[in-house]
């Protein structure tokens, strides 16, 4: 399927990588959201750790499933999926009223998706891969910005959230690559044909995704009968999408100050029962197993991205300029590099400060690597691929590369709340690949899904820790 569009590229297309928050709610979806200023519904998205969920019911035997759920197990217990690696939706019970309102709903918003969210139809839209991206932003935020809590999804979201999915998904039935193939005609003759067949990358990816995305909604109807419950805290009024305060390591009461705006839950005075906690922490488990698939795969999509033109042009002449006097020092006269220790030794104190950090470095890694490309007289950035596996590793610029990558990496896992980086941020943007825009988007709606239920699992936890402490 073509991804162009006859939008110009340099419209008014607005991009805004979220901060990190100790949780988030669903009204900003996580390692990283963006959305577009033409959309009234986007929303920012945060990437955070926390610890706590439930999978299927509180009823189920403790003996039918592991104890400690891996990612094999967790993508065998999914429903059959179609060819394209959608849950199938019974309509039946629909009334046909119904689906008439829902057939002229999916019409509007398709014509509006077809239009590039440019209502004009002057053709100054965002591009089609854009324009998808958005919309299951979107789609996420109308769904889950209001579920705050451990409960079952209502009905008429779950359904349009499948509805509506299903349809953005439908694309990728027409995203193809041709590939030889053998056919014996009647005479007994061989010849060789193109077929077309389902792009690798969503052959592989898109049946995952649909998988842990029914596992999600699972793991929230599990909860339908509970021994905590909640009670309102706070205002929900004003900037619902407000960032939380950024965290290394969060400890239990600073955690329960941060989310002042969620719901707290509460436990009966005596705590939870043995047969609930152990419940609850497999449960979380299982969430965090999904939300680490969901940003392996997000991760694996960005890396194929290409790199805009705007990116590489605005990066600085030199790599020392970009990560300060003090960064390049220590990266390029230390006998024994330890990127840890150079963390520490910065002190980071607030997501502002982690964030500014990753994208200096980041952008000191490409201004290293082009300048070593110079220096084996391949100036093409196509060319900075095969470069990597055939480069000298004795090249000062080289091994210069290599440590701000392996600084960048132990960044984001010290944080792994870190939202988007500026190139992140840009390869979104500049996307033309529709198949790639959806890959990343429907990750990343899903790793914010997931990061939300075990952050909401691990309140209850410390709910329940605490009134335990407290206990005579």
């Amino acid at each position: 399927m073509d991804s162009s569009s006859t939008s110009d590229e340099n419209s008014h297309l607005g991009y805004q990588s979220s901060l990190s928050s100790t949780d988030q709610t669903d009204h900003s979806p996580t390692r990283t959201t963006l959305y577009s200023v033409l959309s009234t519904d986007s929303f920012t998205y945060y990437r955070t750790n926390s610890e706590i969920s439930c999978f299927s019911e509180l009823t189920t035997e403790e003996s039918s499933y592991p104890e400690t759920p891996s990612l094999a197990w967790l993508l065998t217990k999914s429903p059959k999926l179609d060819r394209r690696g959608l849950a199938h939706v019974d309509y039946d019970s629909v009334d046909l009223g119904d689906k008439t309102i829902e057939l002229e709903t999916m019409k509007e918003r398709f014509s509006k998706l077809l239009l590039g969210e440019d209502m004009s139809g002057s053709g100054k839209g965002v591009c089609t891969a854009v324009a998808i991206s958005n919309a299951m932003t979107n789609l996420y935020a109308s769904v889950f910005g209001n579920h705050l809590r451990l409960e079952p999804l209502h009905p008429e979201k779950k359904l349009m959230w499948r509805r509506e999915m299903n349809c953005l998904l439908s694309v990728c039935d027409y995203i193809v690559e041709l590939v030889p193939k053998s056919k014996d005609l009647h005479d007994g003759t061989t010849l060789e044909v193109m077929a077309g067949m389902p792009r690798s990358d969503i052959y592989i990816n898109l049946p995952a995704l649909r998988k842990l995305d029914t596992m999600l909604l699972e793991i929230l109807e599990g909860f339908q009968e509970t021994e905590f419950w909640y009670v309102e805290q706070g205002s929900m009024s004003g900037n619902s999408s407000r960032p939380g305060s950024f965290r290394r390591i969060v400890q239990p009461l600073q955690r329960q100050e941060e989310k002042w705006w969620l719901p707290v839950p509460c436990v009966p005075s005596g705590g939870l029962s043995e047969k609930s906690r152990k419940d609850l922490r497999h449960k979380r488990d299982c969430a965090k197993q999904i939300q680490k698939a969901a940003m392996a795969i997000n991760g694996s999509v960005l890396a194929e991205m290409e790199i805009p033109d705007t990116y590489l042009a605005s990066l600085p002449k030199s790599g020392k300029a970009s990560v300060g006097e003090t960064i390049y020092r220590y990266i390029n006269t230390a006998d024994k590099f330890s990127p840890n220790h150079l963390l520490d030794h910065l002190n980071i104190s607030s997501e502002l400060e982690a964030l500014e950090l990753a994208d200096k470095v980041e952008a000191s890694i490409y201004t290293w690597r082009r300048k070593a490309c110079v220096s084996q007289s391949k100036s093409s950035w196509e060319l900075v691929k095969d470069f990597m596996s055939e480069v000298d590793r004795t090249d000062k610029n080289q091994v210069l590369a290599e440590r701000a990558e392996v600084l960048l990496y132990c960044l984001k896992q010290r944080y792994p709340e870190l939202s988007q980086t500026s190139l992140d941020t840009s390869k979104i943007q500049y996307n033309r690949d529709v198949g790639q825009a959806i890959l990343e988007s429907y990750s990343r709606v899903l790793e914010g899904l997931a990061f939300n239920t075990v952050a909401w699992i691990e309140d209850v936890l410390f709910v329940d820790k605490s009134t335990k402490a407290q206990d005579p």
